[in-house]
């Protein structure tokens, strides 16, 4: 079943105004499996003429959907959610194989965007006005949150379903329509994100879909009249662009940007705990994740001990084809990535860093890595200052917890931190000193729907989790009235 399914991967279209087509110039762009380098599909690459569709079609779709009640909006969201899980098996597997990552990793993915789209649904529903206390007996004074327009959503190829769902949930919720230019590399996944939203009644041009260049498109999405908000999830360097391009034309932007997480394993540390929970997490999509830890901080005390039992987890996973059984890390996302890595490495290795296993790509087909780890690495090597964004984990020690709070700060990032400790006080003073959007202790991350998700500094800034994910798509009307 698993190899029948894998030989079914289709051409994706555009979505606009409710019809899935071609680009109206005929153009399209080859999709490759990363476990292969082959050629799978292809993928409709728009032009200026459909976007032009694609926004008449978002302007007329926010006139209609703005004025659908919020229990609808939910009830829409959820039948979409629905579909989303009843189909979870079919899409994991055109996600494993446009992506790389393993089919029960992908699976996890969409079953998750599937309960973040039903707690945005409900989130509809709490979208509250206020009345404010007014200085006359005649007059009465309201807040009324009105959603701020069309939204131009740009997503990354790492998680192809579940960066768009964090968009298009808070954005659906709060009224607003939504057209995402998804990834070209990972192109079948989003579309059939978005199909659930069409198959399960939603109008017309609320929902879009568009591949093709992504600065062409970018430049000419922000700029354009229609579109009153952007959220971008990807680079920092892009993101900066993005953001500025959106200040020049007075557009609200949501940025969720690259990071460097620090992991703090304490003196009093929970060794094993501390592998098992981040080498899980370094480890898995590849570590292509912007939460991924990357920059381990281990107490000189415990930093053997920790540094034999990651080599040992690392060594220990089933690198291979996604669509394999028993496959717990697939290839890296595409070539450009391997010379990254590779390059990061040599530096690393040249200013001092050990190599204590991985370290190179491997086989003849496809962009393998092996998952590495790092020991003694100098702050001066090159992976301990640019986000490495691939399954290496880079490690040095430190004496005193405040060092490890000032190194884990040091970086213009912010996004992700992670911390090991049995100790409350360290816990406090972590919660109260790591300048990060999230900080997980003990604990791998799980970033659920309830939790704001961002970063702060370079990592952007917004949420696209919890009731602050809503805000972003809102804007707080005054209405003062004189009843005379």
């Amino acid at each position: 079943m698993r190899h029948a399914m894998s030989t079914a991967y289709p051409d994706t279209q555009l979505l606009i105004d409710g019809q899935w087509q071609d680009a109206a110039s005929g153009k399209k762009i080859d999709v490759r499996n990363p476990a292969s380098g082959e050629v799978i599909g292809r993928v409709a690459h728009a032009d200026i003429a459909d976007l032009d569709r694609a926004l008449a079609a978002a302007d007329k779709g926010f006139q209609v959907w703005r004025k659908v009640s919020a229990h609808e909006r939910g009830a829409i969201m959820r039948r979409a959610a629905a579909l989303l899980k009843e189909r979870a098996d079919e899409i994991a597997a055109l996600l494993t194989q446009e992506q790389g990552k393993p089919l029960a990793e992908a699976k996890v993915e969409i079953i998750a965007g599937a309960g973040i789209i039903e707690w945005f649904a409900d989130e509809a529903l709490r979208v509250y006005g206020r009345i404010v206390p007014s200085r006359r007996p005649e007059q009465q004074q309201l807040v009324i949150k009105d959603p701020v327009g069309p939204v131009a959503a740009f997503t990354p190829w790492n998680f192809p379903v579940n960066q768009i769902v964090r968009k298009i949930g808070a954005a659906l919720a709060s009224g607003c329509s939504f057209l995402v230019k998804a990834p070209e590399e990972t192109p079948a996944s989003p579309a059939a994100l978005l199909k659930c939203f069409v198959d399960a009644g939603i109008p017309a041009g609320v929902v879009g879909l568009v591949y093709g260049n992504p600065a062409q498109i970018s430049e000419y999405l922000i700029a354009h009249p229609v579109i009153r908000k952007v959220t971008f999830t990807g680079s920092t360097a892009v993101g900066k662009q993005l953001a500025a391009l959106a200040g020049l034309h007075m557009k609200r932007s949501t940025m969720e940007l690259g990071g460097h997480a620090p992991v703090i394993v304490a003196e009093d540390a929970d060794v094993q705990l501390a592998v098992k929970a981040a080498g899980a997490a370094k480890f898995r999509n590849a570590g292509q994740v912007c939460i991924s830890p990357t920059r381990f901080l281990v107490h000189n005390s415990v930093r053997e001990e920790f540094t034999r039992a990651m080599v040992a987890h690392a060594e220990a996973l089933k690198v291979g084809n996604g669509l394999e059984q028993g496959t717990q890390m697939g290839p890296l996302a595409n070539p450009r990535r391997v010379t990254a890595l590779t390059q990061l490495i040599q530096n690393a290795e040249q200013s001092g860093a050990k190599l204590m296993t991985g370290g190179a790509s491997f086989g003849s087909a496809g962009n393998f890595f092996a998952p590495t780890v790092l020991a003694d690495v100098p702050l001066t090597a090159d992976i301990f200052n640019q986000e490495p964004f691939g399954p290496v984990a880079a490690i040095r020690g430190f004496d005193k917890i405040e060092d490890a709070i000032q190194e884990a700060n040091r970086l213009s990032y912010g996004l992700a931190a992670y911390a090991f400790t049995r100790s409350l006080k360290t816990t406090h003073q972590l919660s109260q000193d790591v300048e990060a959007g999230m900080l997980w202790i003990n604990q791998p991350a799980l970033p659920s729907a309830e939790l704001p998700f961002g970063g702060i500094k370079d990592s952007g800034y917004g949420s696209e989790g919890g009731p602050e994910a809503l805000e972003a798509y809102l804007v707080a009307k005054a209405v003062a009235i004189s009843c005379v």
